[in-house]
């Protein structure tokens, strides 16, 4: 609608489980969401939330630069960005080829970066922006179960600290979301035994943390890595 002042998000990897969850849950809070995924479920997903949806991979440039131009199409404006994607390859440490290596840095961490690149000159002139990027526990406690993911999000870690530490005069924050195991995924038994709680995240559960990262709120919260993983992790 011309003239609606409502703030905008954009959410990649929406069409379910952690994408899904932040895009209802910054819905509920009165964003108006941009969503992207590799399938037609966002498309879906956008329908119901009164959204706009592009199809495309997080791991694609031009995929990403069409999504924010679609946004700014749309609603004039982006406010918010959740920097979601799937999850890269497993196997043993040294087994596993440069090409999922490659891919996992497309997937982690070089897309964060393009997006920032995209979207930080939008919140330079808007005089506010705030990012989170969905991360892993797995970030501050590497685990041999997911040797790619554990050392690229730890990188994304340190991206966020110097983007952080870089935009926060300007009004601008970044933070990271340490999620645990969550529901719409199968858990390990040994993991499942080790959780404090007793049971992993439902998506919508950490949908909501994001959407409070990326509040008003939370305007004092930048540069961090918050753990949202049911006290599994041990590290202080």
């Amino acid at each position: 609608m011309a003239g609606d002042e409502r703030r905008v998000a954009i959410v990649t990897a929406a069409s379910r489980g952690i994408g899904a969850g932040c895009a209802r849950a910054l819905a509920a809070k009165g964003y108006r969401v941009a969503l992207m995924s590799r399938s037609d479920d966002a498309t879906a997903l956008a329908g119901e939330l009164s959204g706009i949806a592009v199809r495309g991979s997080v791991a694609e440039g031009p995929d990403l630069e069409r999504l924010v131009e679609t946004a700014l199409k749309e609603y004039g404006r982006i406010d918010a960005v959740v920097n979601n994607s799937g999850h890269p390859a497993k196997g043993d440490l040294l087994a596993i080829d440069d090409a999922a290596w490659a891919e996992g840095f497309d997937l982690i961490l070089r897309n964060v970066v393009r997006m920032a690149r995209l979207t930080t000159p939008i919140f330079l002139r808007q005089g506010r922006g705030a990012v989170v990027n969905i991360s892993s526990l797995w970030a501050v406690e590497p685990n041999l179960d997911a040797p790619v993911s554990s050392t690229l999000r730890a990188a994304l870690s340190a991206f966020t600290k110097l983007y952080a530490d870089r935009y926060a005069s300007h009004g601008i924050r970044m933070n990271c979301l340490l999620p645990g195991f969550v529901d719409t995924h199968p858990v390990p038994e040994h993991f499942a035994r080790a959780i404090p709680t007793g049971r992993p995240a439902s998506a919508d559960e950490i949908g909501r943390i994001a959407a409070f990262l990326l509040s008003d709120e939370a305007g004092y919260i930048t540069g961090q890595s918050l753990r949202a993983d049911g006290g599994l992790t041990r590290s202080i």
